[in-house]
Parts: C-alpha cells; structure tokens; sequence
C-alpha cells in the first residue's frame, strides 16, 4: 500500500505538469532500467499516463511500475550526489528536484558518460559552455578532465539552468527546450518549443521525472532494494529519447 500511494502521489501531481506524455519502460535481464516516451519495442510497457488519474485509475498503472519508480527514487547516485546538488540548487536557486530529472535524462546518473559530440559528465555539459562560465583547462587538467569531476559538473549544470530561467522566466518548458537544443534555437522559433522530436521529448521526459523528485510526491517509503541485479551497471537507467541525433553507444547517456 506504501507504494500505491507513492503512486498516487507521483500521478496526481502529473496532471499539472506544462508538458505531457506517457513513458514506457522494462527491466532488462541485467536488472537496468530503461525508459523512454514512446513504445520503442514490445520490451516497453506503460510506465505513467501524462494526464491527471484519480484513484479509480489506480489499478491501470501496473504491477510492475513500482520497480521502476524504485529505480528513480532510490538510485545509489541520487543519495550519493545528494549534497552536491543540495549545494548547487541553494547557490543558484534552482529546484534540486529540477537538477536531479535533468542529471537522469542527461546521463542516468553516471558521472562518467561522454556524448559523441562531447558533452560531459552527469549534467552533460559542453566544454564551450563551461568556458563561458570561465571554466579553463591548465597545466594540471584538462577542461574536459575538470568538467568530469562531479561537483564543477552540477554546480555549472545549475548555473546554466539559472540563467535559462532567467532568460524565460515562469516557462519551465522553454528553459528544459534551451538545455537540450540551445537557447538560441528556443528564440528562432519565437520562444516556444523548436519543432524537433528530439526536444519535445526530451521536454516531456524531464517534466514528468521532475514530478517524481518534488517533495510531494514521496508520501510513502519504498524498499530498500533496487533491483535484482548487482554492481552499479546493474543499476543503470538508460533514456532514449527519439529523435535523438548521433544516439551515443548503450554505455553513454547523453542528450547532446
């Protein structure tokens, strides 16, 4: 019951997200989770519906939802960049629940994915980005090698983001389309979302897992094991995006 009404919570506060879509997602035999939103193969099951339910809805989420809710709420990574992200959300007062839905669409929570097109890290940031929060690579380290560590990753992920909302104030959608696409693509098609599969989805996905780490959606505790599987591949969250270009090989999250 702890997990129906954790279920519960999760679904109602959905039906206020700006962007809504249904996600799908399965379990591999590896015990990793994969999400997407769209049925990318028959693996892929209805995991949420991007519309408000009520209690009488309940029952059409599934049995087997709660493991992926588990995998979302109870990643190993969200516990241990917990302070980090605490810190950057409180230096740069954007919502930790924000960062943590961007950290797992971008890289499922893996500090070491590299796009193909080179962005880093848990919030994927690119080298040019970070060089223009003044980011430089020296003697010592590389700007890619300082962008991999985990505390300049979050903390310029979260300046971005802070100057994105600055820049489309009260419009979390466009903020979430400018991380993806770029800021510049956002204001050539008029401040609103660019016709690009890969953003819209992309949009979508980060709104509805947002909903999943706002305090009030945590009514209950679940338990405390994750999945069947061992090791942390074994507790790897895979996003796929469609329309996503240049999709980086299985081992690397990326949305760039």
């Amino acid at each position: 019951m702890q997990v129906s009404r954790f279920i519960l919570a999760l679904v109602v506060g959905l039906g206020h997200a700006s962007a809504r879509a249904n996600i799908y997602g399965y379990i591999d035999e590896q015990g990793a989770a994969h999400l997407a939103t769209e049925k990318v193969d028959s693996r892929y099951q209805l995991f949420l519906q991007g519309r408000q339910i009520d209690s009488s809805d309940l029952a059409t989420i599934g049995p087997a939802k709660p493991e992926l809710l588990r995998y979302l709420s109870q990643h190993p990574n969200v516990k241990k960049f917990e302070p980090l992200l605490k810190a950057a959300s409180e230096r740069f007062a954007v919502d930790a629940a924000l960062l943590k839905a961007v950290m797992a669409a971008e890289s499922g929570f893996n500090p070491d994915a590299v796009s193909p097109k080179g962005a880093i890290g848990l919030m994927q940031v690119m080298p040019a980005t970070a060089e223009r929060y003044g980011l430089q690579g020296d003697k010592g380290r590389t700007i890619e090698q300082k962008l991999a560590d985990p505390e300049t990753n979050i903390r310029l992920g979260a300046r971005y983001l802070r100057d994105l909302r600055r820049m489309f104030p009260h419009r979390q959608e466009l903020v979430l389309a400018s991380y993806n696409a770029g800021e510049g693509a956002v204001q050539q098609y008029g401040n609103q979302i660019p016709p690009y599969p890969e953003t819209r989805n992309y949009v979508q996905l980060v709104t509805q897992i947002y909903q999943l780490y706002q305090p009030k959606a945590a009514t209950g505790r679940l338990p405390a094991t994750v999945s069947s599987g061992r090791g942390y591949n074994a507790r790897r969250i895979y996003m796929t995006i469609p329309g996503r270009r240049n999709l980086p090989d299985a081992s690397l999250a990326s949305n760039q």
